[in-house]
């Protein structure tokens, strides 16, 4: 991919909260008819931290027009870099001129291994996680062109297969990028209650409270059919009034 294919991807600043970090300031002469006519090139990265991002070279009498003009190409120049979380959705090598730059994706915690103009570009695009090497030609300006074809090219797996299989690419990204936290299931908490006693069991029965059991339950019905009928039979009467220790009398 040319450097104008990746800037066809290119959008629009609005309101995005953006940096610029100048690379390489050089001063270079134009031999004319008259001398040499000096002048300065400053070329300056752009990004949001949060995958925009672009570059941009100038070219003025003084430096600081040099930075505006890189600036404002810088700018026109954004695209929007394919993130997995903190690093590269894949490995991809980029060439521009004589320079080549292997990008390579990397576990959390490897860190930005990466510098001169490589790391100046992908820390403007929010990379964190990235193993990268200088292949060629290590210029500046070649270098870092190169490695914005690089990030222009890259495209995530998950989103591409949710296009062909015709699934919102944005619902896709929003996976890819952030993957759902595991679904907990809290188990029901068990509260003990306390026992209700038993509810007494109360015969009436002429007055007479029932006899409880072994274990205190109500007498049967049939047992206190049988208690009172003994009670007031006429022997247990007779027997009940004689006084204790007196024979009865009998008739002679």
């Amino acid at each position: 991919m040319s450097t104008n294919q990746a800037f066809k991807q290119r959008i629009e600043a609005g309101d995005l909260n953006l940096t610029e970090k100048v690379i390489q300031i050089r001063r270079v002469s134009k031999v004319v008819k008259g001398g040499r006519r000096m002048s300065f090139n400053a070329m300056v990265v752009l990004g949001d931290g949060d995958g925009h991002v672009g570059i941009g070279l100038g070219r003025a009498t003084a430096v600081p027009d040099a930075v505006r003009k890189g600036t404002a190409i810088a700018r026109r120049s954004l695209i929007r870099v394919a993130r997995r979380g903190n690093t590269v959705p894949h490995e991809t090598i980029a060439q521009h001129g004589p320079a080549r730059v292997l990008i390579k994706p990397a576990s959390a915690g490897t860190g930005l291994i990466a510098g001169g103009a490589v790391r100046a570009v992908l820390e403007q695009a929010g990379i964190k996680d990235v193993i990268s090497k200088c292949l060629g030609s290590r210029n500046p300006i070649n270098v870092a062109k190169a490695t914005l074809i690089g990030l222009a090219s890259m495209r995530d797996p998950a989103v591409e297969l949710a296009r062909r299989k015709g699934i919102p690419v944005p619902q896709a990204a929003a996976a890819a990028i952030t993957p759902p936290a595991p679904e907990v299931i809290l188990a029901p908490r068990e509260i003990a209650l306390p026992e209700e006693p038993a509810a007494p069991v109360t015969v009436e029965a002429e007055g007479a409270a029932p006899e409880a059991g072994a274990e205190g339950e109500a007498a049967a019905p049939a047992e206190i059919a049988e208690e009172e009928q003994r009670i007031f039979s006429p022997e247990d009467q007779a027997s009940d009034e004689s006084p204790a220790g007196e024979p009865e009398a009998t008739n002679s």
